[in-house]
């Protein structure tokens, strides 16, 4: 029974904890589970990790003092703690992007009841002398479909609190709480943890947009997969050549290349990055017209090669990178000798002499 008692209904609040906890955990694995089914196969935004935990019961009573116990002792009103704690169990969606919070926001929208909202990243944005720490919280039920189910019965109407975070937000709020006496302390001290702070937040900006430039570097990258000579004047395409024929090779020029040469293979971000480090270390001032070039002479023989190697008993595949660093040997031997091991380039070396008909001229 409610009463104004704190020492009471403390006690009464750990017992009531104690008696639940099982259950607790047992719903909290169950939010879990069903929160990464639901951003997972909603597709569309890159998750870091989905990660539950049930509120442990000292936090849950330092919330309550924090929060609640002043103004209901000081209206006179009684109380029993478990009513005020919502985030017993609790749900973390950790993703890249702060413009995907929203996003996983209106995912989860569509498939839990909505209790309420709390839009930190507005709340800290709109204090002019704060940065703080940004996210969406959320606190949520199953939703009605969900309830009717024999296997939610035990924790049909628990509420759970969801939190979405982008890493740098996690991180933040992870440091933040080591941060002791971040109120009454020295000005400069304060000053300290703001500057902090908002490098965290400058961190969370600048990687949003470098996806969006590296986005766009992809789809303005120039196409050297056509023929460069059509259409071109001489004097223009004399000109041109003379100038080095166009600009260095890079990751997105490189991709432009590759991926029409190889339209169904998924080129990974590192790997990328890796080889185009390794063709310009083979062979400086690589450009993006002379690799287009050197690819279209050298491929045809490399893919005759390819189909005889993989006939042999007991090889491996030849995937495009493969293919890649055959394409470059074949055109230049001396300077791409290190984009084959020995045993590869030997192999190589004795099929070609089998087959001279094939080398391009």
């Amino acid at each position: 029974m409610a009463s104004l008692d704190f020492d009471q209904e403390e006690s009464h609040f750990r017992a009531f904890y104690a008696e639940q906890f099982t259950g607790l955990e047992t719903a909290c694995a169950a939010f879990t589970a069903l929160v990464a089914a639901v951003v997972t196969q909603a597709g569309g935004v890159e998750i870091a990790k989905v990660e539950g935990r049930v509120k442990d019961v000292d936090e849950c009573i330092r919330k309550f003092v924090r929060k609640y116990r002043p103004t209901l002792e000081e209206n006179n009103t009684p109380y029993e703690i478990q009513h005020y704690i919502t985030d017993l169990v609790g749900v973390r969606v950790v993703c890249l992007y702060e413009d995907e919070l929203e996003k996983i926001a209106a995912i989860v929208r569509g498939h839990f009841a909505v209790i309420d909202v709390t839009d930190k990243v507005t709340a800290v944005e709109s204090t002019e002398a704060s940065f703080g720490y940004k996210g969406l919280h959320l606190d949520l039920k199953l939703g009605s479909a969900q309830r009717t189910q024999a296997t939610h019965a035990a924790y049909a109407q628990l509420p759970f609190e969801l939190q979405v975070r982008t890493i740098i937000q996690d991180s933040w709020s992870v440091l933040d709480h080591r941060i002791k006496y971040k109120k009454s302390i020295p000005g400069e001290l304060k000053r300290r943890i703001n500057v902090l702070s908002a490098l965290f937040e400058l961190a969370d900006r600048e990687f949003r947009q470098i996806r969006d430039a590296t986005a766009a570097e992809l789809l303005q990258a120039p196409d050297e997969t056509a023929d460069p000579t059509l259409g071109v004047p001489a004097d223009a395409l004399a000109t041109h050549k003379a100038a080095g024929g166009s600009s260095e090779l890079n990751a997105f020029t490189f991709l432009k290349i590759a991926t029409h040469f190889f339209k169904d293979f998924e080129f990974e971000p590192s790997k990328v990055d890796s080889f185009v480090d390794d063709i310009q270390a083979w062979s400086p001032r690589m450009t993006r017209s002379r690799f287009n070039t050197l690819m279209r002479e050298t491929i045809g023989v490399v893919k005759r090669y390819k189909q005889h190697f993989e006939e042999q008993p007991s090889q491996g595949s030849f995937n495009p990178y493969t293919v890649m660093r055959h394409c470059l040997y074949l055109s230049n031997k001396a300077a791409f000798r290190p984009a084959l091991r020995n045993s590869a380039r030997e192999a190589f070396e004795a099929w070609l002499n089998d087959n001279s008909e094939t080398r391009p001229h």
